[in-house]
């Protein structure tokens, strides 16, 4: 008769689980929306999560800009990473605060503004898409109520666009951020060179000149070389690699000079490596950290 006690209690909590897991409010994924960009001079596609009461009520949210991965597109996060049941359940259970993830389609752009000012992917982004946003869907503006994070290119574009424009964004959050030092890039092979990064920064660099101006004016290592220190340390950072990703000594290297320069900043380096199960993971500790600044003390 204990073993029956025990098997019952067993589908009792069983029940339970699922009964809870079936109650969570669920918000809503909105694909293939599209925005005019004159100055990328084309429609460009976007994804974005609204919580679940953003139909139900008059509030306006607070932002978080979520950039996908090389060759990714703006249904990544949703497709792969699963970001809206993440994020649901995140809500619930009351560990991050309703928001709104707003997902763009980057191409390949790593979201700056190339060598030749063909892709001007920075200013659509800054100038047009963030604008148009938070015009058509009831969000808190003001950079306290903004935060940007993303994966893989996505990470370098976070780390890039937040620095250079710390009056945009409160926070943000890069998981296995693509930054290279200046003697890392010099060692990337030159066939990943002319895939990856000569439309970026030049095609057919190889060695010192490839640590030319639109690397340096794009480089996360740079940029915080550069900055004003007063406005670049408002800008709280977040930064998660596996010790398996390839990005690992980079992104080391990227949270030694944080120290130096005495940046607002949390690092992770956890299991795992450049994979979606490593980025899924991870993500409600990154909004958690970006929402920290959402709330009141």
């Amino acid at each position: 008769m204990i073993w029956l006690r025990s098997f019952l209690t067993l589908i009792t909590i069983l029940i339970l689980n699922i009964g809870m897991f079936s109650q969570v409010s669920r918000g809503t994924v909105k694909e293939g929306l599209t925005v005019h960009s004159e100055i990328l001079n084309k429609d460009v596609r976007y994804t974005i999560y609204l919580p679940f009461d953003y139909k139900t009520s008059n509030r306006f949210y607070p932002v978080v800009y979520l950039l996908h991965g090389f060759t990714d597109n703006d249904i990544g996060w949703i497709q792969f990473g699963e970001a809206n049941l993440i994020v649901d359940e995140a809500i619930a259970n009351r560990e991050i605060a309703p928001m709104i993830l707003v997902m763009p389609d980057g191409g390949v752009s790593y979201y700056i503004n190339n060598y030749n000012s063909s892709v001007m992917y920075e200013d659509f982004f800054i100038r047009e898409f963030i604008p148009y946003i938070e015009s058509h869907y009831r969000i808190r503006t003001g950079k306290r109520y903004r935060g940007i994070a993303g994966l893989s290119m996505g990470g370098y574009g976070t780390l890039v666009n937040a620095l250079k424009h710390p009056d945009m964004f409160s926070a943000c959050a890069a998981f296995s951020a693509a930054i290279y030092n200046d003697d890392e890039i010099k060692q990337v092979s030159q066939s990943d060179w002319e895939l990856k990064y000569g439309i970026l920064y030049g095609p057919g660099l190889a060695g010192k000149d490839r640590v030319n101006k639109t690397f340096i004016k794009n480089n996360p290592f740079h940029i915080i070389q550069n900055a004003d220190p007063i406005k670049i340390k408002q800008l709280r950072i977040y930064i998660d690699c596996g010790d398996d990703d390839q990005f690992s000594e980079s992104n080391s290297l990227f949270h030694v000079l944080l120290l130096k320069k005495k940046m607002q900043h949390e690092f992770r380096m956890r299991d795992g490596g450049h994979r979606w199960n490593y980025w899924r993971s991870g993500l409600v500790n990154a909004l958690k950290f970006i929402g920290e600044g959402f709330h009141q003390p």
